[in-house]
């Protein structure tokens, strides 16, 4: 006879979970559009987007119905046979992006994994066995597998797990005169997010990833653009690299790009897909039926001149609220980003107070974001609605006013 279960609450975390993460001390249980509700009713204001995966917001009808018709048909195949959700999400990321390949995967860590080893294999079989110099920068975040962890630019991240991937050189964001110091004949890649997100919000000028196609070209290297935080919609256009007319010769997608449901995507062109061939890498359940028909319901809605231009003007309406706030409580010493990914760098009296302003701001019904102690993140729905981020911004408010008071 079954026992019934015990009620979980937030000690049940330290209790059976692995202790990588630190998540709040109230467990959500319910999302509409950008509102969640916890375990005892409270109301928040979701700016965090899931880490800009919700693009959508939280249960989008149009996502809801694409998982449950989905559900009722195909689940998976496995990779022995290919299925028409998959097919027809390819065809649609190769008609309105410079792609003409695409593999589907799983994680943004999946993707960038594939990215890399693409990267190298073609450098390799292409060129010489010794084009293996992987360039890439400091503060970047492209994962956490050991290659990923080990391209992204954060120390804290990759040291204490053994000997790390070689041949990889990482080099100041945005100084393009660094790039050129370590470039050479056996550079394979260059690795780069167009807007760093865990590395504080920080977006490329357009003068350096012009260099840095520049320099691609000139040293026969692949341009690899990591938009996996700022991609789908997120910037303003479906990718981040149309805002600056840079192309890259492999793109990595993930977060947005399956609405909350977990997917990512590597795009490239035909001539470096060739490189690879059947057997060359793989994933069981990348691709699989209900993923890519999420993925194919959000990639409609977003792709669309009403939400990418929405975004835009709902930035704007961010700027301004955190503008106002920073005139009454100097508490920014910047804001930056783009589109609906907006970095708040805090003045030298708040340095290292982004958890605390993220945790008063849980305190009063709003979900947030840092990047980083010094930074504060939001990444909300791309179709947040105007109430919602009016209501948010009075709750941010609330919080800096606390963080201010040193409450």
């Amino acid at each position: 006879m079954a026992t019934e279960q015990p009620a979980v609450t937030r000690s049940t975390f330290d209790d059976v979970i692995v202790p990588i993460f630190a998540p709040a001390n109230f467990i959500p249980v319910k999302g509409k559009g950008s509102r969640v509700w916890d375990q005892q009713g409270n109301e928040y204001v979701d700016f965090a987007g899931g880490i800009a995966v919700t693009a959508l917001g939280h249960c989008h009808p149009a996502l809801v119905e694409a998982l449950k018709a989905q559900g009722e048909t195909l689940w998976h195949t496995s990779n022995v046979f290919t299925n028409e959700p998959a097919l027809k999400l390819g065809q649609k990321l190769i008609a309105s992006t410079f792609a003409e390949r695409v593999l589907f995967m799983n994680s943004g860590t999946e993707a960038n994994e594939t990215a890399f080893k693409l990267a190298r294999f073609y450098a390799s079989t292409r060129h010489s066995p010794y084009k293996t110099k992987i360039i890439a920068f400091h503060n970047a975040f492209h994962g956490r597998s050991l290659f990923t962890v080990s391209v992204g630019g954060q120390p804290k991240y990759s040291d204490g797990f053994g000997p790390k991937p070689a041949d990889i050189v990482h080099v100041p964001f945005n100084d393009l005169h660094a790039v050129k110091a370590v470039m050479d004949d056996h550079t394979c890649a260059v690795v780069v997010e167009p807007i760093q997100g865990e590395g504080g919000v920080m977006a490329a000028t357009p003068e350096f990833l012009k260099g840095l196609r520049e320099l691609c070209d000139e040293y026969k290297a692949l341009l690899v653009f990591d938009e996996v935080q700022c991609g789908m919609g997120r910037a303003g256009k479906l990718f981040a690299y149309m805002h600056y007319n840079v192309t890259p010769d492999i793109l990595t997608s993930a977060k947005a790009i399956g609405g909350g449901f977990p997917i990512s995507a590597m795009l490239t062109t035909e001539e470096i897909a060739s490189a690879f061939h059947v057997g060359s890498h793989g994933s069981t359940y990348g691709g699989n039926p209900l993923a890519c028909a999420v993925a194919g319901a959000a990639f409609d809605i977003i792709n669309t001149p009403e939400v990418l231009d929405g975004v835009m003007a709902k930035r704007e309406l961010f700027v301004k609220h955190l503008n106002q706030i920073n005139e009454q409580y100097a508490v920014f010493s910047d804001i930056r980003g783009m589109g609906l990914l907006i970095g708040a760098e805090l003045s030298a009296a708040y340095k290292g107070r982004a958890r605390d302003v993220l945790n008063a701001a849980a305190a009063n019904g709003l979900m947030i974001l840092n990047a980083g102690p010094d930074v504060v993140r939001l990444a909300p729905s791309l179709v947040i609605d105007y109430k919602d981020i009016e209501d948010g911004m009075v709750r941010f408010d609330d919080a800096i006013k606390a963080v201010v008071k040193g409450l």
